[in-house]
Order: structure tokens, then sequence, then C-alpha cells
């Protein structure tokens, strides 16, 4: 039986199809990011604002939790090949700054705690859908980063939540304009 050997060119290879599961996990890691930034800026004002009161110290806490943790997670896109930024992040900067110019003029200072506090429980439902996709997805160094993460940020998260209690037993505090720092005892 005689082969037939073809004289044209070979057909270049196609990448392989980006899946559904794969261009979420690459949304999703993008959002992550834009997130941890949030989660370092939000609370560290909202720490200078209320000072040395408790609440203060734990969302200052958490400001510090997300300074190490996006330093950790530059470090992981770039081993793993992974964009950081989209103009979605680009989006997430300007409420940011909309929210400082804005909405924080409007707040009383619980209020404006409580928003920073739902965006924290927003980071949770984002690291724990990044870290299933990781899975699926077989990247294995990003899932273990996102269990790593959700094991220190959930405490520090339900301690956030947990000095609610101080607005409560402080309503003078609670009802001030979010952007006036918290007087220090003179």
């Amino acid at each position: 039986m005689l082969a037939f050997v073809s004289m044209s060119q070979p057909t270049p290879s196609r990448p392989p199809a980006e899946t559904a599961s794969s261009k979420l996990f690459t949304r999703l890691f993008v959002e992550l990011f834009q997130t941890e930034e949030s989660a370092l800026q939000h609370p560290r004002i909202e720490a200078e604002r209320l000072g040395d009161a408790p609440p203060g110290r734990t969302m200052m806490a958490v400001s510090e939790h997300a300074g190490r943790s996006l330093e950790e997670l530059r470090a992981l896109a770039s081993a793993e090949g992974l964009e950081t930024t989209s103009a979605g992040a680009r989006l997430g900067d300007l409420f940011s700054v909309l929210r400082d110019a804005v909405a924080d003029r409007t707040l009383d200072r619980e209020k404006s705690y409580r928003g920073t506090l739902l965006g924290m429980r927003h980071g949770i439902d984002l690291v724990t859908l990044v870290e299933g996709t990781a899975r699926v997805e077989g990247r294995v160094a990003v899932s273990s980063w996102c269990q790593r993460w959700l094991a220190e940020r959930r405490p520090l998260t339900e301690g956030v939540a947990g000095e609610l209690a101080w607005f409560a037993a402080n309503p003078e505090h609670a009802l001030e304009s979010a952007k006036d720092p918290i007087a220090a005892p003179g």
C-alpha cells in the first residue's frame, strides 16, 4: 500500500479555544486586584477617621492584610502569566474617587463603615469564586493562595462586623459626617 505524502505547507495549529471557565477565571482574577486595592484603601481611610477607637483598629488590620496580599498577588500574577488590570479596574478606581469626593460627604460615619464592610464581604465572595475557578482550571498556586487568603481575611472581616456594636454604644460618633475624623481626646 502506498502512502500519500502532501507537498503542501503544513496547516498551522490553532491555539486552543478559550473555554467559558478560563474566561471567567481571567475576568475574576482582574476583579480580584481591583477589590484588593479597595481593601487596601477604604479600610485605611475608615481607620484614619476613627483613630484609635476599636473599629479603627480592626479596619487598619484589614488594610494591612490587603497590602501584604497585593504583594503576593502581583508575584503570583507574574508567575502565572495573568493580567492584573482592565477597563473595569479603571472604572473601579473612578468609583473610589467618587465615593471619596461625593458619597462620603453625605454619609454618616456608621454608614460609611458599613459600606466598607460590604466591600470586604464582596471580597470574600469573590475570592471564594476565584478559588473554585482556579481549581477547575488547574491553577493550583492560585487556589492555594485563595485558601490562605480566606483563612486570614474571614476572621478579620468578622472582627470588623463585630465592631458595629461600638457604633450602637457611641451614637454621637455614629451620626457624625464620615469625612470628619474623631477628635483626639484632649
